[in-house]
């Protein structure tokens, strides 16, 4: 994960990006995250649309979303997977932001903040080593559980190749994550009120 990907034609550089918003030229932004992470830190002018949300109603966004749009997440694969959710739903004038919130912060631009909250791979990263830890320390004395351990050393290897995480969509799920819900209705309804 050290390595720098190149951006792919349709993704845009944070670098770019910043000066879109910088000359009043700015994409509307969907920001794909849980509303948790949004709350704690988002690009200023972004709309949060949390990825289950997006996928489940991608047909009535569509009809709000005839302009360029910029899907931003943690790193770009969510963002990358609404994309394609948006593009089967007819739309082709998306683009990923490339490398996320956190390329965006790591150019320093701007960043609404809220509370700090811990993000879901940092999440996913303490439960799966806390599970693989105390199965790996019960199974000296009680044999067969470390598998309970190699089962979550196999999902987060699947997670991995397949892009997506179980382990993250339940975390998700828990109050520390959901924040106040994020509406369709609330969400089409600024789509339509911003220019």
């Amino acid at each position: 994960m050290s390595a720098k990907s190149s951006p792919t034609p349709t993704s845009l550089t944070p670098a770019v990006l910043h000066r879109l918003v910088q000359e009043g030229r700015a994409p509307r932004l969907l920001d794909v995250r849980t509303p948790a992470e949004f709350r704690t830190a988002h690009i200023p002018g972004s709309y949060n649309v949390p990825l289950d949300t997006l996928r489940e109603h991608r047909a009535e966004l569509r009809s709000h979303l005839d302009e360029d749009v910029v899907l931003v997440c943690r790193s770009g694969g969510r963002a990358t997977q609404a994309e394609q959710a948006l593009a089967g739903a007819g739309l082709s004038n998306l683009r990923v932001l490339d490398g996320g919130m956190n390329a965006w912060e790591a150019v320093g631009a701007p960043v609404n903040r809220g509370p700090a909250r811990w993000d879901m791979e940092r999440q996913v990263r303490l439960v799966a080593g806390s599970v693989v830890l105390t199965t790996g320390l019960v199974g000296v004395l009680v044999p067969g559980v470390h598998l309970i351990g190699t089962a979550i050393g196999a999902g987060l290897t699947y997670a991995a190749l397949s892009n997506s995480c179980a382990m993250g969509v339940l975390l998700s799920k828990l109050p520390y994550n959901r924040g106040p819900r994020a509406d369709i209705r609330t969400v089409i309804a600024e789509l339509r009120s911003t220019p």
